[in-house]
């Protein structure tokens, strides 16, 4: 159950910022209508603290890749909703149990015990933290039966929780083919790692199998599909190019950012749209859940596909059989090529599920949200979820990382695993 994955950020992320040839912008992106700021009174949401909390552990301590943090946000948004799901009367459909309750237990106390209780089991090192943050949510809260049975009532979910996803191959030692012929996967430079196949061998959290959806073929190294696609990323994507705008270049830097930006985005849609503390446990299960199972069908797809990234693409295209493309032995990306297969785009299928899921929490697409990144210093404003995703899309080109393909068939196959998932769990009760 414990991350195996707990040492300084991986080698590969942090030399990011020193692979941008055109350097540091420091001006602040528009892309559209700033939100609107909610007005908030009362106390703190609780499910909004503890989610930040589960942040710090995540990713500025335990620094968890993205294919690894989708798993541990998963499992503290699903124990969250199933304890408080349970306070309510259980209106919804648990995701695993629904503890024994009689409505009157503290959802501040469960909402701390559950996450709480997932993140030391997760992050075993970070218990004496960890502890620290849940003594202070406790200390907030007057003493007494509805205290104590709120504690019970999170601690059952979490314990639930901890239960489902032992033995569910997290961390698993399978390795991604090496392949030598025209379009298969190799490693890419600087590095040349190979890391994360065992993501499309967990056990999902709600699809029934890894393997249950499928992209099309990658286009053949004939097709014009692909001569499009490599030509595109050979111009935008290289880190001297000379036709990619600014815009572009911040764009590929802000959605690259391994701090992801969605996590504040999520948080900021909580507050701006005013939810109350059972609706942002269900917002909050549902996004993390779903976007961890598109990742899993995304390395499904990517280990059954081993396909080769434009850098490796580029480099050889003298090998690839196409009178139309041409090789550039010096050709560098502009962001570091991630460590395993190209095809599909995993972040476009993360993107793909989680703006599919938004517009469908929420009834509507036009919501404006921002976020902002640390690897490009920046703040980006939607207007739209899926102005958001169109971006990503263009900006893994951009970043000189992914073919358009990949991204677009990516961005299908996590609206693909959001469709089932909402049909299938978290749906009203009453």
């Amino acid at each position: 159950m414990t991350s195996r994955n707990q040492t300084p950020r991986a080698i590969w992320s942090r030399i990011i910022p020193a692979t941008i040839a055109l350097g540091s912008l420091v001006a602040t992106t528009m892309t559209g209508p700033a939100p609107a700021a909610a007005t908030t009174t009362g106390p703190a949401n609780p499910v909004v603290t503890w989610d930040l909390n589960a942040q710090t552990a995540i990713w500025d301590v335990a620094a968890q890749q993205p294919n690894e943090q989708v798993r541990s946000f998963a499992m503290v948004s699903g124990a969250v909703y199933d304890a408080l799901n349970a306070i309510a009367g259980t209106p919804y459909q648990p995701y695993l149990v629904a503890p024994p309750s009689r409505g009157t237990e503290s959802a501040d106390a469960a909402v701390a015990a559950a996450a709480h209780d997932v993140l030391a089991t997760l992050f075993p090192a970070q218990q004496e933290r960890l502890r620290a943050q849940y003594d202070a949510s406790l200390a907030a809260i007057p003493e007494g039966r509805s205290k104590q049975d709120g504690v019970w009532v999170g601690a059952r979910a979490a314990a639930a929780m901890v239960t489902a996803r032992q033995d569910d191959g997290a961390f698993g030692d399978q390795q991604w083919r090496n392949g030598t012929a025209p379009g298969q996967w190799r490693p890419t430079p600087p590095l040349f790692l190979s890391q994360g196949a065992w993501t499309g061998h967990m056990r999902p959290f709600l699809m029934p199998r890894a393997s249950m959806f499928r992209t099309p073929e990658p286009p053949r190294l004939t097709s014009k599909a692909y001569t499009r696609d490599l030509n595109e990323v050979k111009e935008l994507g290289s880190a001297t190019s000379t036709v990619r705008t600014q815009d572009q270049t911040e764009a590929a830097k802000w959605w690259h950012d391994r701090r992801s930006a969605s996590w504040e985005i999520k948080r900021q849609l909580a507050t701006t749209q005013r939810l109350d503390a059972l609706q942002t446990a269900r917002f909050f299960a549902m996004t993390d859940l779903i976007v961890a199972d598109s990742g899993v069908a995304c390395f499904s797809q990517k280990d059954f596909w081993s396909y080769w990234r434009p850098v490796t693409a580029i480099q050889l295209a003298d090998t690839d059989g196409n009178p139309r493309t041409a090789a550039d032995p010096g050709w560098q990306s502009l962001l570091v090529t991630p460590p395993f297969p190209e095809y599909p785009s995993g972040h476009a299928c993360g993107t793909g599920a989680r703006m599919s899921l938004y517009r469908y929490f929420f009834g509507r697409d036009d919501i404006a949200f921002s976020g902002s990144s640390a690897d490009s210093g920046t703040t980006r404003q939607f207007s739209s979820f899926s102005q958001a995703l169109d971006e990503l899309i263009g900006a893994r080109v951009w970043g000189g990382v992914h073919f358009r393909t990949a991204d677009v068939e990516g961005a299908k196959l996590g609206e693909e695993v959001y469709r089932y998932a909402v049909r299938h769990y978290f749906r009203p009760l009453r």
